[in-house]
């Protein structure tokens, strides 16, 4: 099982975050798992837990920390409502980045770093892998507004993965992401917005497993 650990960013704050290790202490690398507008929740905290499993070492930073300690959400309509309102309103993207930066920097030192992120934490993913340093790879699961920042570009092995029934990211915008972006496997799943999430209702148990099967085998080539 993991623990909460505390991870000191470049300007001295401490930021939380969820960590959990592989059992026998051998690791294949380190993987940043990057939350939903939902927090460091439990579901995110048990994606960090199957990482481990995997043997990896994983670590969910709780960027909301800025804002307040210990934001934790559910899937109802008023915490979406709180979740996107904390990640698209309050964060300040320049100091989320940075974080992740700090973030990644603490996971060097466990090994070649992978990145993963869900929701607003595809959009974080996307654009660690364009803009931090340090990473090796990365995994980026149905991250709204990527489409608007196209402009960038990855600099390391992305993967991508989208729900065509996603109502929040609509097909123009994930061709757009595949014409910017051809060296970018895009996998399109016959999903919902959060298909990964066995919390919500659009959980979609053929979708998650064949997207974490990529994921696992991408990580493998490159960390």
């Amino acid at each position: 099982m993991g623990q909460m650990i505390t991870i000191t960013m470049a300007d001295g704050f401490g930021l939380e975050a969820y960590s959990s290790s592989p059992t026998g202490g051998d690791s294949k690398g380190a993987i940043v798992v990057i939350q939903e507008i939902f927090g460091v929740n439990a579901h995110i905290r048990e994606v960090v837990d199957g990482y481990a499993a995997e043997g990896y070492t994983a670590v969910a930073p709780a960027l909301f920390d800025r804002i307040a300690p210990d934001i934790q959400l559910g899937y109802g309509e008023a915490d979406m409502g709180k979740g996107i309102d904390l990640a698209f309103q309050k964060l300040q993207m320049p100091q989320t980045l940075a974080d992740l930066q700090s973030v990644v920097n603490y996971a060097g030192e466990r090994g070649a770093v992978g990145l993963v992120g869900y929701c607003f934490g595809g959009l974080l993913t996307y654009l660690s892998a364009c803009n931090v340093k340090g990473v090796t790879a990365a995994s980026s699961y149905y991250g709204g507004g990527i489409a608007g920042v196209l402009d960038q570009t990855p600099k390391c092995p992305l993967i991508m993965h989208f729900g065509e029934l996603d109502a929040h990211i609509p097909m123009a915008d994930v061709e757009k992401i595949k014409a910017a972006h051809a060296e970018v496997p895009v996998y399109v799943y016959a999903a919902d917005h959060g298909f990964n999430c066995d919390h919500r209702a659009s959980f979609d148990e053929a979708a998650a497993a064949l997207a974490l099967r990529r994921t696992l085998a991408h990580f493998a080539d490159h960390l």
